[in-house]
């Protein structure tokens, strides 16, 4: 099977914020999807800004292609400026975690549309599973032949992301004792999870002509995997993170993607074999940083040495500062260390919920929060 891979010139970037909705007075999940798209396409100078998602709870906010991570964030502000306004007419909030503290998941409204409903039909009770969200960035590659390796190279870093985004630690009212338990919810669906480590492109050719031979996919958009190619765009798309609720460590994790790819590519470029791990290593990295957060001690190579997290972040963060310098985005950079410093939001919705005595609806009214300060700074 042949896959055509329209290249970008230039390392573009693209952000795509999934957001929950939920009701300004009982704090649960609130199905208005469709009336928020309704209210707020009209407002919007460009209403493919704002998406419609499997379920009736959530939308999504992306940006255009951009150049830079600050054309990102503001590209992110213009549209919830139109968007937070009209959902506050319709007395909702947007909830920015990678799952929602208390819902039920019966009560959930699936969003109309034929390639959704074949969804639910195929997974059954696993889809109607997931409330959860996430965070995805496409940074564009410049050439076909190194998308691969990359990808393969970017899994060693995998669980430094879901540590840093990681903001689901609590499940149907009960805390899972993980940091992010949508990161193992997902993985659930058929084509979800980590993606198969191909060398060449034609192994990711051979792979998606079986998969669509059998039936298991109808298109590559039933690719889910956590970094998959986006061959349409010419990008590779990382969706590692989990729901992020504030846009400065929206910002932050942006950059740090960003940087990853491009110096894995430079390198590549330059004929430099790029480092991977065998595929049970980075499984097992993916399960600590689901498990453990910010406290998760990884592996860091097919040597098997391992680090705790947080200060194998310090050293990444040191040597990717000259990427980010030429990417515009050095602030933003290094305020990935202020998230470990402050505590990434799995750490602070239990904070909240504690001081609470338990309330779970102030863990959502934290989060609410977080969004509207972040954006009010």
């Amino acid at each position: 099977m042949h896959i055509d891979f329209h290249a970008s010139p230039s390392p573009t970037l693209g952000v795509e914020w999934e957001f929950a909705l939920v009701d300004q007075t009982s704090r649960d999940l609130s199905n208005t999807a469709a009336d928020l798209f309704a209210a707020a396409s009209p407002r919007l100078s460009d209403p493919s800004r704002l998406h419609k998602e499997l379920l009736r709870n959530t939308v999504e906010i992306v940006t255009g292609i951009c150049g830079s991570v600050g054309e990102a964030m503001t590209d992110l502000r213009e549209t919830l400026a139109v968007v937070m306004p009209a959902a506050d007419e319709l007395g909702v909030d947007l909830f920015g975690a990678g799952a929602h503290p208390f819902a039920d998941w019966s009560h959930q409204q699936l969003t109309e549309g034929h390639r959704y409903a074949e969804l639910i039909n195929r997974t059954q009770w696993w889809g109607r599973q997931m409330l959860i969200w996430g965070v995805h960035v496409h940074v564009g590659m410049p050439e076909r032949d190194r998308v691969m390796p990359v990808m393969s190279a970017l899994l060693d870093t995998y669980p430094h992301l879901l540590a840093l985004s990681a903001s689901s630690p609590v499940w149907a009212g009960q805390d899972t004792g993980y940091a992010s338990s949508r990161a193992l919810m997902f993985q659930q669906l058929p084509t979800a999870g980590l993606p198969f480590q191909f060398r060449e492109w034609s192994e990711f050719e051979a792979c998606i002509g079986d998969q669509m031979t059998t039936g298991v996919i109808d298109s590559m958009s039933d690719v889910r995997w956590d970094v998959r190619p986006a061959p349409h765009l010419g990008t590779i798309e990382n969706r590692v993170c989990d729901g992020m609720s504030d846009i400065d460590e929206l910002a932050a994790v942006t950059a740090l993607m960003h940087c990853l790819v491009v110096d894995l590519d430079t390198r590549a470029a330059a004929g430099e074999e790029l480092p991977s791990m065998p595929p049970w290593h980075v499984q097992e990295n993916k399960w600590r940083a689901a498990r453990y957060g910010l406290d998760a001690i990884v592996i860091l190579d097919a040597g098997s040495r391992e680090r705790l997290v947080t200060d194998d972040l310090d050293d990444l963060l040191e040597r990717l500062t000259p990427v980010a310098r030429r990417l515009e985005c050095e602030t933003e950079l290094r305020s990935v260390a202020d998230i470990a410093r402050r505590g990434a939001s799995y750490q602070r919705q239990r904070a909240v919920a504690k001081e609470a005595g338990g309330d779970l609806t102030a863990v959502v009214d934290a989060v609410v929060a977080e969004l509207r300060d972040s954006l009010a700074r």
